[in-house]
């Protein structure tokens, strides 16, 4: 590929990008999305409490984030391309060896480790790569990329539960193995950037006779992982948002299923609801894109309205007894879930700038981690102990408003940065600047310590 500068291409062979992370949003997040599914018949074939059945999701959830950081590293020391083909080969050996059923501890290690695990692999650097891809058109790439996750959910609910009356839970997770495979097609389409060729660094030098002469200077190592990222405030503010909203995230997904089943509808119906919600879900995603990308608020601002909104409705979800109730408060709640999912990785962009990308989402991925390990157990808990799926909603609204406090902060610190003319959203500035903002030392000839 023919270099196109310092910039991204912001189109061109992007919109191949975008096409493919589109497909590993469905054959990741859509899978993860709808396993709640398969929670009843889990937890009817080895007769064990809400609770233990949770940590299989659980378990997966915090692989995905605790392997973000390993799966970011990997690809800025090899290529996007081989770490998303390793991810794709480890989520479709996740879901065979599921379905071998051996014991409940396998499925642990086969749908907590190894699926989770591969999620991670395919979807942080796809995430990357239309970050990478685009600036301008960033916000509706993304958008839309993400909005696979969305299209596949509505087909993955009627079509997982067909599966599992027709071959049994167990072949339903082969058969979900084998479309996973098609990750490593997605992997070799994601072709790398070429990155700008730079001229060496020339450093003058005092000879012998006391004239001036230019030396060549080796360029600065590649930093696989930026872990100092860590020591700006803001980037741990948003790390503390993350945390409180994955506590939240995954807990309506895995409960709505049983909670709308406890009301007495028929399994198809109470999968419906899931079909709905991703409808909402991907008007949510592809509304707030354009949103962003009109920039009538700053990313962090929206973040917050949505988010709060977000945990509003979850907190009013179980008063829904009977179908379209539940029908409503679902799609409510699917589509500001979409309107947080389209803007919250991107925000990233805006704390650490583009060069900190991979390694600030790796690190937000990593802490979020936390609160994802705990949220479905904890709602599982409050459920066993109150015998109400309203518990598990009640909890998630809770720490979904907690996170947006977390954002008002960041987004104060974030202004303060900037300065006068702080309201120019960052995406929109020259990457270029950015890198020199971060690196200030750099800006006159690395003597700035």
């Amino acid at each position: 590929m023919t270099s196109r500068g310092a910039g991204p291409p912001d189109g061109g062979y992007g919109w191949v990008v975008v096409a493919s992370a589109f497909l590993v949003m469905g054959l990741t997040a859509a899978v993860l999305k709808n396993f709640g599914l398969f929670f009843l018949e889990i937890q009817k074939h080895f007769g064990v409490l809400t609770s233990t059945t949770s940590w299989i999701t659980s378990t997966a959830i915090a692989m995905f984030h605790v392997a973000a950081p390993v799966a970011s590293a990997l690809s800025v020391q090899f290529s996007h391309r081989v770490v998303i083909i390793i991810g794709g080969l480890l989520t479709t050996s996740g879901m065979i060896l599921a379905s071998l059923d051996l014991s409940l501890p396998w499925m642990y290690l086969s749908i907590g480790i190894l699926q989770g695990t591969g999620i991670a692999f395919s979807w942080i650097p796809a995430n990357s790569m239309v970050s990478h891809y685009f600036l301008r058109w960033r916000p509706i790439a993304y958008a839309v990329a993400s909005s696979g996750e969305c299209v596949f959910a509505i087909a993955f609910s009627p079509f997982f539960q067909w599966l599992i009356e027709t071959y049994t839970w167990q072949g339903a997770l082969l058969v979900i193995g084998g479309l996973q495979l098609n990750l490593c097609v997605c992997g070799a389409l994601m072709r790398p950037l070429e990155a700008p060729a730079r001229s060496p660094l020339l450093e003058t030098k005092r000879g012998p006779d006391g004239r001036a002469a230019a030396a060549a200077v080796a360029p600065k190592k590649k930093v696989i992982f930026q872990w100092s990222l860590l020591r700006k405030p803001e980037l741990s503010l948003y790390i503390l948002f993350a945390v409180f909203a994955a506590a939240g995230f995954f807990i309506p997904t895995l409960f709505l299923v049983p909670f709308a089943t406890s009301l007495g509808m028929e399994q198809y119906w109470a999968a419906s609801i899931l079909s709905v919600l991703a409808t909402a879900d991907l008007a949510g995603r592809l509304t707030c894109g354009w949103l962003a990308n009109i920039r009538l608020w700053r990313n962090l601002q929206l973040l917050t309205m949505v988010v709060t909104l977000l945990g509003v409705v979850l907190l009013l979800l179980p008063v829904g007894q009977d179908y379209w109730a539940v029908l409503v408060f679902s799609s409510l709640y699917g589509f500001l879930f979409g309107c947080v999912v389209a803007i919250h990785v991107t925000a990233i962009v805006d704390i650490v700038g583009l060069e900190g990308f991979d390694s600030g989402l790796g690190l937000f991925m990593l802490f979020r981690s936390a609160g994802g390990f705990v949220g479905p157990p904890a709602a599982g808990w409050l459920v066993d102990w109150t015998d109400d799926y309203s518990a598990a909603f009640y909890l998630s609204g809770l720490c979904l408003i907690s996170s947006g406090g977390f954002v008002v902060l960041v987004d104060r610190l974030v202004q303060k940065r900037k300065g006068p003319g702080g309201d120019v959203v960052q995406a929109a500035s020259d990457p270029g600047d950015q890198q020199k903002a971060d690196r200030p030392e750099e800006m006159d000839g690395g003597n700035g310590k």
